[in-house]
């Protein structure tokens, strides 16, 4: 018989001297966040190149590998965590959550069926319930934790077209803004329609929805034999931070016999505040809901959430057993997360989200998300005040966009004098910034939502540009 290798059962003192070594590196890492530059001037492709390596036979030094992870790598990225990244949609990253997947990675308990693990998977249908209730959800309302935003429409997307279209079901439309996120068309793809189901409606203005292209559109799709059957409204759009008119969509939804999803990856969570709650309205009609914690709630990435309010649609889109599988039980009360999403195997998320909720409560998340709203207004108030800014975008939530206008330019070499612009932001280091198109023209957005920026860094962020728009010509 094989002698047993033991290389991989690590002693009790191992463990310790690897999580303290790893410690060390962490800890130095998060408190020199504040002064690390929030982008990268390295030749990123050049030091891919270099890691390109087979497979090893031998293994290396854990001091070796932290130093190759934490010097030469973790630098040469954007720094997400940091309080100068205003970009896309910031993450912040709670050490509190770092905390929780170690604890779930170490454990290692499978939580997809509730016989496997009762006490876990009933933690992570706490959270759930949780979402739910900031939602205004029904008791009967429920959901599952996923990878993220892309995962939880995909899910909707499916939950509505069973729910709602017969097996043939070529025929569906779905409805989204020109302001709605990529992974919508994506997920609609993914879910079996070609791209020529989804319309595209009109944004107003604002860059919220056009109603009255939303009604014309499902009118004649009706009149052409089509099945419209799904709307996807947006509570926060990545582009601007738009939020549709949900209560009129809601409407809507309700009149024509359509799936309403709400894609809130962004904004969602502002339902903890007051602000959000106003404008959301009628976020507590939709038939379901994306948030996306890793941005509202400062987790890490690849924590989303697909809020449904009837938990039986979920159900009814994704149970499927096998002879292999233990007895899923039919308690309502209880929970088999496997029949209630595409994912059989998957790890243990909820415990990243209910470990920080349980050791601070809700408030202190309240309370940044209000902060938030408030730096996303002092810098429009600022912008405003600089000759030549013009505010494309007014915050809606925590996204600002604007543009630098000059007489006389064309729209292209405006266009090319804000990209500029915003490389001479970021090349400064102390902010990091993104751009968008916006009806045709070029804009920079500021999206304020790490827990570990402050008014000082939107200061900065606002000092930057303005010294930017001194050196471009």
């Amino acid at each position: 018989m094989t002698k047993p290798d033991l290389h991989l059962e690590l002693s009790t003192g191992e463990m310790e001297r690897m999580v303290e070594r790893a410690m060390a590196y962490i800890t130095q890492h998060i408190a020199s966040l504040q002064v690390q530059p929030s982008t990268y001037a390295h030749d990123g492709a050049a030091l891919a190149r270099s890691l390109v390596e087979p497979m090893p036979e031998q293994g290396a030094p854990f001091e070796a590998l932290l130093q190759l992870i934490f010097e030469r790598l973790i630098p040469v990225s954007y720094n997400t965590a940091g309080p100068g990244y205003l970009g896309y949609i910031p993450g912040g990253g709670l050490f509190h959550a770092a905390v929780a997947d170690l604890i779930a990675d170490a454990v290692n308990r499978y939580t997809g069926v509730w016989v496997a693990a009762p006490g876990l998977v009933q933690l992570e249908v706490n959270v759930l319930r949780w979402l739910c209730d900031a939602m205004g959800y029904p008791e009967q309302a429920l959901g599952v934790l996923t990878s993220g935003g892309s995962m939880a429409n995909f899910s909707a997307i499916v939950a509505a077209r069973r729910a709602h279209l017969p097996e043939d079901f070529l025929k569906g439309t779905i409805y989204t803004s020109d302001q709605t996120h990529h992974s919508v068309q994506k997920a609609a793809l993914i879910a079996g329609f070609s791209p020529g189901n989804v319309r595209c409606v009109r944004s107003r203005p604002d860059f919220t929805v056009c109603l009255d292209d939303l009604q014309a559109q499902i009118a004649r799709d009706r009149r052409e034999h089509w099945n419209p059957f799904l709307v996807v409204g947006n509570a926060g759009t990545t582009n601007t931070g738009a939020v549709d008119d949900l209560t009129a969509l809601a409407g809507l939804a309700q009149r024509e016999g359509l799936w309403l999803h709400v894609d809130g990856a962004y904004g969602g969570c502002f339902m903890l505040t007051e602000h959000g709650r106003r404008v959301m309205a009628g976020i507590e009609r939709a038939d379901s809901i994306t948030l996306d914690p890793h941005k509202g709630l400062f987790l890490p990435y690849g924590t989303g959430a697909l809020l449904v309010k009837d938990r039986f649609a979920l159900k009814r889109a994704f149970s499927l057993t096998g002879d292999y599988m233990p007895n899923l039980q039919a308690d309502e009360d209880l929970v088999d997360f496997c029949e209630l999403s595409p994912e059989l195997s998957r790890d243990f998320r909820g415990l990243r989200l209910w470990l920080p909720i349980k050791l601070h409560g809700i408030e202190p998340f309240r309370r940044n998300l209000q902060e938030k709203l408030g730096l996303a207004r002092f810098a429009a108030d600022a912008l405003r005040r600089m000759k030549g800014i013009e505010i494309i975008a007014e915050p809606q939530l925590s996204v600002v966009a604007f543009r630098l206008v000059r007489p006389g330019l064309s729209e292209d070499a405006l266009n090319q004098l804000n990209r500029r612009l915003l490389e001479r932001v970021n090349q400064r280091g102390r902010v990091f910034v993104t751009g968008t198109m916006l009806a045709g023209r070029f804009a920079i957005r500021i999206c304020v939502l790490s827990f570990r920026t402050h008014l000082g860094r939107v200061q900065q962020a606002i000092e930057d540009i303005q010294a930017a728009m001194e050196q471009i010509n």
